[in-house]
């Protein structure tokens, strides 16, 4: 029987999946990068506002997404889109000011299929596979990677040349059973070695023929009902003519410069992208991870407060982010005690290490708002006297982070012993 396990899991807790075959990128990206993907050049897959509207006025519970536990994140297998719709809606994800998503009601935890790699695997192929949400090079890829399949043309074409990635119009299943087969390829001039695209041209004739291909499908001269599963018969005269003088030549490797060449001339970057609010800082730096304490209940109890805050702001007045900063000048002092250090030996002691682990643009943000090793000391230690500073609420986010840092190093789970 499969490992599954129903559990309540908080929405902010849930981690978006990167490798989502609906849309993969970068395996480093945050919630915040995959929700600006999913809102603005690339809304045809995942349709949000259709998504939203089909699931009513609150969110169903007999809707389960699918969990694995990496490194005690809880990544979402399948159900990203309801997830993305979560964090909207509770305000841990920031959005387009012209977003016309109509979001129905979220708890703050929903009932998720907790399961391991394997069985959440087999899950999502199950539920999409044939469901018609995946495009051809998503299943190929999918299939490859995950089932451990052996690449088809259609994915090793792309991984070598980037044509499909560069032309969307490519990433049919016509295209893929009809066009780039085996035999096509041969008498394009073109075959695949060792797992491998090899072909009889130099770099720029392969780049003219396959482009030449690309068109033909774009401008509807290879359909299902025009010129099935033709290619050279309906190629320019210039490309019949190529394939013509190097019929005799020998298959090589192809040079790798054409992938780079196809991805600059990627279709998708003329787009223009819609008006969304600059995603800028989160509050300690993003969701941490730390081990079960007085540190951690603190953390998240300051983290819903400052959510609080970023949501109902509008109606509270600029002293209440004074309060965030004092009980931020709790939190360090509840991390030193547990060491028994007091405020400026804690961050003393984890200050430099810290820093050292962000990005440069949070180094600016840090220098901007002057927030340093010997500043943050002073600057906690006034935040219940001073109300200016403390309503500094730029400041107050640049030291979360620092502060975020610093726990992640002396109370996150991977410092348990």
């Amino acid at each position: 029987m499969a490992n599954q396990e129903v559990k309540n899991i908080k929405i902010k807790d849930l981690v978006l999946w990167t490798e989502n075959p609906r849309d993969p990128i970068d395996e480093t990206a945050t919630d915040q990068d995959i929700v600006d993907i999913a809102l603005t050049t690339r809304t045809s897959k995942w349709e949000l506002s259709k998504l939203a509207k089909k699931m009513g006025n609150y969110y169903d519970f007999s809707e389960l997404p699918t969990v694995v536990y990496h490194d005690r994140k809880p990544i979402v297998y399948d159900g990203n889109r309801r997830v993305i719709l979560g964090k909207i809606r509770l305000g841990f994800v920031n959005v387009a000011d012209d977003s016309k998503i109509i979001l129905p009601d979220y708890p703050e935890e929903i009932p998720c299929n907790v399961c391991n790699l394997e069985t959440a695997i087999q899950n999502v192929w199950r539920k999409h596979s044939d469901s018609g949400s995946w495009q051809p090079l998503e299943r190929d890829t999918f299939l490859n990677k995950y089932m451990k399949e052996s690449k088809s043309i259609f994915l090793i074409l792309e991984e070598q040349t980037s044509l499909i990635s560069a032309n969307p119009h490519l990433n049919q299943r016509f295209v893929q059973e009809e066009v780039f087969t085996d035999e096509n390829l041969k008498k394009l001039g073109f075959s695949i070695v060792d797992g491998k695209l090899n072909s009889k041209y130099k770099n720029d004739e392969a780049e003219k023929i396959l482009s030449d291909i690309s068109n033909q499908v774009k401008n509807k001269k290879i359909t299902t009902r025009e010129n099935r599963g033709k290619v050279v018969e309906v190629l320019e005269p210039s490309s019949q003519a190529l394939i013509d003088q190097n019929k005799t030549k020998l298959l090589h490797p192809l040079d790798a410069t054409i992938k780079q060449s196809f991805a600059q001339n990627d279709t998708k970057k003329p787009r223009q992208a819609k008006r969304i609010k600059e995603k800028g800082n989160e509050f300690f730096g993003g969701t941490l991870y730390l081990k079960s304490g007085n540190v951690s209940n603190l953390y998240r109890d300051i983290n819903d407060f400052y959510t609080y805050y970023i949501n109902h702001k509008s109606n509270l007045s600029q002293s209440f982010a004074g309060l965030i900063r004092m009980s931020l000048r709790l939190l360090c002092e509840t991390a030193g005690k547990e060491g028994s250090q007091t405020i400026d030996v804690y961050i003393r002691n984890n200050f430099t290490k810290a820093k050292q682990k962000l990005n440069q643009d949070i180094k600016t943000t840090l220098s901007n708002q002057n927030v340093t090793e010997t500043s943050i000391v002073q600057l906690l230690q006034n935040s219940a006297h001073t109300y200016q500073a403390s309503s500094n609420l730029e400041q107050t986010l640049a030291m979360s982070i620092i502060l975020g840092a610093m726990l992640a190093i002396s109370h996150g789970q991977d410092s348990i012993k």
